[in-house]
């Protein structure tokens, strides 16, 4: 599939409402995410931002790579949590940080886990689109 062509859909509905002026559901995949501006800009807390989704989306990518990766090894992953940390500077992210946690039924050692995050890194097509540093962070190991 690589070097093909595809595309990629979502649908943004805008709800505004006396309480969140904001307020809007994204529909990705079949789910409907409720969501405003960040709570920084007036938007509701309890609903996505832009900005997280825009994160999520990196974390996801890697995530996603990273278990095709290991399952090409044959090494089997119990669990998989990332807490993704972007930064904006007023007008544009300008930083993404993931801190992946990777438990494995039995632990390959912090070479191949290192190896295993840089060829994440390397083939997720979201980090390959921003022009700007997406670091993985993994305790111990810098890939």
């Amino acid at each position: 599939m690589e070097g093909s062509l595809t595309r990629h859909r979502a649908r943004v509905v805008w709800e505004g409402s006396k309480d969140d002026l904001r307020a809007h559901r994204v529909e990705l995949g079949g789910q409907r995410v409720a969501a405003s501006c960040s709570p920084e800009w007036g938007g509701d807390p309890g609903k996505a931002d832009p900005e997280e989704m825009f994160v999520g989306g990196l974390s996801s990518c890697h995530m996603l790579w990273f278990l095709a990766l290991a399952r090409r090894r044959r090494l089997r992953i119990v669990a998989y949590e990332d807490a993704a940390v972007g930064t904006l500077d007023g007008m544009r992210i300008t930083a993404v940080e993931l801190h992946p946690k990777v438990h494995f039924e039995s632990d390959p050692g912090p070479a191949v886990l290192a190896e295993l995050h840089l060829a994440a890194h390397q083939r997720c097509f979201l980090a390959n689109s921003v022009n700007f540093p997406v670091e993985v962070v993994v305790e111990g190991v810098a890939p």
